[in-house]
């Protein structure tokens, strides 16, 4: 699109005797793809950066994935596969095992859960009774509250991704409960060298929650005229979703290889958080605010393109606004950062390269489990 605003540009000043349009616009093309060379070669640069090596700690560690399958098991690869490199002994509970009959056999450092919720508690308290500490990294907070409050408080350390959830499970008897949230798996999430596939000017990935359609609606119709994309399910609900269907692939789970292509391969991506107040697909009756960033953030900003978010309060903890990361209060403000970006290339890249260096640097699942492991183990 680029190209082409270039080439009509070019065409117009032909016709006030300037050069030869065809000469003007290879130069224009010639420029869009310099910008895109410079970005994927300044990227290759980042992602190849040696950086110092995590420790192996001499421990053993049995962990028992979501067991809910997609879109779970890109985590449960993520953790597995990085808790490899960071333990000495990895062991994976596979779905109709005992529990505690496996850790009498094994008798591990640590069992660690992911969400929890398909893991009957009773299992947990067996477990401990063994005297073995258990973790559980809880996946969804604060919106599944009314049933994770009473399953944390049978392991020994809770994790949890929303900060405002760290009370919650203290006061309801949790001794150890500490806010980790997720990060970027770099092996799923990393940015395109290549030229991509994938063109677009703006895109969007996620399903249509009420909250999202309720903001996006008073602009739906220019965002569609600068290029947006749409991926996801429940877009139907949007009004304007027969005129615009043609930009709306409806009811697709996308896969993180794919997932991943279209965000290296769009200009800007949108992250609108869902709300943790809608009643029907929600469990926090206790009304607990999400103030900390959703795991897309960490995956966007690994894939080096620019991310416009939903402010929240916790966000510059991870990313600098207006240096790594762009934010957003209203679907006016969105609409004014965007027209600004994409005609603003140079701006635009230096924050999509600042953000997947902070990324690779401090947000990767490396990270955050060498954390994990250090407040268990000191």
């Amino acid at each position: 699109m680029l190209t082409e605003k270039l080439a009509v540009s070019a065409i117009a000043a032909f016709g006030n005797g300037a050069a030869d349009p065809s000469q003007l616009g290879r130069t224009a093309g010639l420029k869009v793809g310099y910008e895109e060379g410079y970005l994927r070669g300044r990227a290759s640069v980042i992602i190849q950066q040696e950086r110092p090596p995590f420790p192996v700690r001499n421990l053993k560690i049995l962990y028992v994935g979501s067991g809910k399958g997609f879109p779970y098991a890109p985590i449960d690869e993520a953790i597995s596969a990085t808790l490899q490199t960071l333990v000495s002994e990895l062991f994976i509970y596979e779905q109709g095992q005992v529990l505690s009959d496996l850790v009498t056999g094994l008798r591990p450092d640590l069992v660690l859960v992911l969400d929890g919720m398909e893991m009957p508690t009773e299992q947990i308290d067996a477990v401990r009774a063994k005297g073995i500490p258990t973790a559980v990294w809880l996946t969804d907070d604060p919106y599944y509250t009314d049933i994770t409050v009473s399953l944390a408080s049978h392991y020994d350390y809770v994790f949890t991704l929303e900060r405002n959830c760290v009370d919650l499970y203290s006061n309801a008897g949790c001794a150890h409960v500490h806010y980790l949230p997720f990060a970027a798996y770099t092996e799923h999430y990393r940015p395109t060298l290549s030229r991509s596939p994938v063109r677009r000017n703006l895109s969007f990935i996620g399903s249509a929650y009420w909250n999202r359609v309720q903001f996006l609606q008073p602009i739906i119709g220019e965002l569609i005229a600068h290029g947006l994309m749409i991926n996801g399910i429940w877009w139907d609900r949007l009004p304007e979703y027969p005129q615009f269907q043609d930009h709306i692939e409806l009811g697709k789970w996308m896969g993180p290889a794919e997932t991943a292509e279209v965000y290296s391969g769009t200009k800007i991506i949108l992250n609108l958080h869902r709300s943790p107040f809608e009643e029907t697909v929600n469990n926090n009756t206790a009304g607990i605010l999400a103030v900390s960033p959703n795991p897309r953030t960490f995956e966007i900003s690994a894939c080096g393109t620019l991310q416009l978010v939903d402010a929240r309060d916790d966000l510059a903890l991870f990313y600098t606004p207006g240096k790594e990361i762009e934010t957003f209060s209203s679907p006016e403000e969105l609409l004014l950062k965007i027209q600004f970006y994409l005609t603003h290339e140079q701006e635009r890249r230096e924050i999509a390269l600042r953000a997947l260096e902070r990324t690779y640097r401090d947000h990767t699942y490396s990270n955050r489990l060498d954390e994990l492991l250090r407040y268990i183990f000191g």
